[in-house]
């Protein structure tokens, strides 16, 4: 018996194979992304509790900005034109206030490049002897040509200030959660838009998570960031739903497809649209986070691009494996959409009996119905010919009346 089309179990001779692209391209629901929800829920569930745990037990590198301190400055080469290294910063640091500083790193790329040391928060002696100890130690040179004490250059950041930072934040988290679940309710509906803050959440967690796990420091361009990851996040989700808002109209007194089958069919139709749409929003981060690292040093651009890069590829994940397989588990927990389900089996189930009686009867003609026979007498006994009206009218002109002739 030859094997149903669109199973993709059996492979036509000299046909060959379409591979994993153009499927992905054609979208016919290939790929039972929602049928192994189990397991992705399983996957994306130990990803937030590795994420959870680390910020909990390990914390976060908060920047002077959050924690304050003071932020000390100079020129990354000497009068010589030579490179001041790290180490001789923290070294000339800690022989002038005797303790350690809580962070050194260099800024920008060449003649422009400076270095920048941040410690907790310094008195006005310990900060001129700070200043003092580098000129003298280090002899930076400016781009200009200047030397001595006036290229090192020092500043204090008030921890209150990042803590406005902070509660502003999640003043702006909170509002935007709020118009989004209201906005996804009317457009949608409620399943709807619970599906698409589940993966909000996970998002969030995953990218603050892995700034906890790697070590990354925590700066006001990072929160910038993971503020404005939560739109392209929800953007994907949105035109995911969409497609299975469109596929499930009417679903209700149909049973070709069930509600899982439906919405799984309208992950594959978006499948490459959010892969390719995820790509060219990519390209730009990749971008500016090469530029911010590679030729102006660690800065605001890199921490910006950073927590972007993290947040956009762990929205297109939840967006395709995570919003709407949840959506799939609420929308079954109503009544409805169970008895739809059924009908959809039910009736599969008939035409699998239907389609295995008539597969038994072709190996045995001698026990035709009498429908069957009767279609093949209206035939003309000529076996795949399509009746017409006139072997109708021939047959029952043949049938017996019942009544005698005279």
């Amino acid at each position: 018996m030859s094997t149903p089309t669109g199973t993709g179990s059996a492979k036509a001779p000299g046909r060959k194979q379409p591979s994993i692209f153009e499927r992905m391209h054609v979208g016919n629901g290939v790929f039972d992304i929602v049928g192994t929800r189990r397991r992705w829920y399983l996957l994306f569930g130990a990803l937030m509790l590795i994420c959870v745990a680390s910020m909990v037990f390990r914390g976060f590198n908060l920047g002077i900005d959050f924690e304050g301190g003071t932020r000390v400055s100079l020129p990354a080469q000497n009068e010589s034109s030579q490179t001041i290294t790290v180490e001789q910063v923290e070294d000339s640091f800690t022989k002038a206030v005797n303790k350690e500083a809580a962070s050194v790193q260099v800024v920008g790329t060449g003649a422009n490049a400076s270095i920048q040391l941040r410690s907790d928060t310094l008195s006005n002696d310990e900060v001129a002897r700070v200043k003092a100890g580098l000129a003298n130690d280090l002899k930076p040179m400016s781009a200009d040509g200047g030397t001595g004490i006036g290229q090192v250059s020092d500043s204090a950041v008030s921890g209150t200030w990042g803590g406005e930072i902070s509660r502003q934040a999640l003043i702006a988290l909170g509002v935007f959660l709020v118009l989004v679940t209201i906005f996804l309710a009317l457009y949608f509906e409620k399943w709807m838009a619970v599906a698409a803050l589940a993966a909000l959440v996970h998002d969030i967690v995953i990218t603050a998570g892995v700034y906890s796990i790697i070590g990354f420091e925590v700066t006001p361009a990072t929160v910038i960031g993971l503020l404005t990851i939560l739109g392209f996040s929800l953007y994907d989700t949105v035109v995911v739903f969409d497609k299975v808002k469109e596929n499930t109209r009417g679903l209700l007194g149909l049973t070709r497809r069930s509600y899982p089958e439906a919405a799984n069919l309208a992950l594959n139709q978006t499948l490459m649209r959010s892969i390719n749409t995820s790509l060219i929003a990519l390209l730009p981060v990749v971008g500016l986070l090469i530029v911010g690292v590679g030729l102006l040093g660690v800065g605001t651009l890199e921490d910006l691009a950073l927590v972007q890069l993290t947040g956009m590829l762990a929205g297109v994940l939840s967006s395709i494996f995570l919003a709407t397989p949840i959506l799939v588990d609420l929308k079954m927990t109503e009544p409805k959409f169970k008895q739809q389900a059924r009908k959809v089996e039910q009736r599969r189930a008939g035409l699998a009996k239907r389609a295995e009686a008539g597969a038994e009867g072709e190996d045995a003609p001698e026990d035709e119905g009498v429908e069957a026979r009767r279609e093949k007498a209206y035939a003309g006994g000529v076996p795949g010919r399509i009746p017409k009206a006139s072997d109708a009218r021939r047959t029952a002109a043949a049938r017996p009346t019942g009544k005698k002739r005279r």
